[in-house]
């Protein structure tokens, strides 16, 4: 009987932190209630307010509940306007690691809007972003794919980046990146792992029609 006592009391807990006030500024200050169910309540609400994004990325970088940060990500996805994308881009710089994945992969789920900035991201002065922006290009199934890759190997200085872009590029590689990479073999004539790995990217795509043929 005390079990159920105290299940009724957890569901109307529940009900209860539901039937606070919805307004925009109730809502606001939820998200640092106390009680991770009001903080998840709150950003679910939410969603889709754009004025709510800089109070939603503030509350995301210091959520420590799984639960809320996903709910959180949720809703800066279905926002998905500029302040929206700059927050998620400014997580790739977290030092938590798991909040570093989670805004990958929001981001892989965004492309029309994550597309505008990639070249940025490839381009970032910290070489870690730089490869977390490959790793949401692996699933960000836009038709520049390939040519944002070959930018990379032909004009990334750091071996761990080309090596990452190489990755994703032996898969989705075509003849286009031919060329780039038997030059990014050049450049690194003496690490192993891209002579291997360009190796293989070349045997896998089609050579290069001859021009006199």
């Amino acid at each position: 009987m005390a079990f159920i006592k105290k299940s009724a009391e957890v569901r109307k807990g529940a009900a209860d932190q539901r039937a606070a006030p919805r307004d925009f500024d109730a809502l606001i200050r939820q998200l640092d209630d106390p009680d991770s169910g009001s903080r998840r309540w709150a950003a679910r609400d939410l969603a889709g307010n754009p004025d709510a994004v800089g109070a939603l990325l503030a509350r995301l970088q210091r959520e420590s509940e799984v639960s809320v940060r996903e709910v959180i990500l949720t809703a800066l996805m279905r926002i998905a306007d500029p302040a929206a994308i700059a927050g998620l881009v400014a997580c790739l710089s977290s030092e938590d690691a798991n909040l570093r994945n989670e805004a990958i992969e929001a981001m892989k789920s965004l492309p029309l809007e994550v597309a505008p900035i990639m070249r940025g991201l490839l381009a970032d002065q910290d070489p870690d972003v730089r490869i977390f922006a490959i790793n949401i290009l692996e699933s960000l199934r836009h038709p520049d794919v390939e040519a944002w890759l070959i930018e990379v190997i032909e004009q990334e200085p750091m071996v761990n980046v080309c090596g990452t872009a190489l990755d994703l590029l032996s898969e989705v590689g075509s003849s286009a990146s031919h060329d780039a990479l038997e030059r990014l073999q050049v450049r690194f004539a003496s690490e192993p792992y891209i002579q291997f790995a360009a190796g293989l990217a070349l045997k896998r795509i089609a050579p290069i029609p001859d021009a006199k043929k």
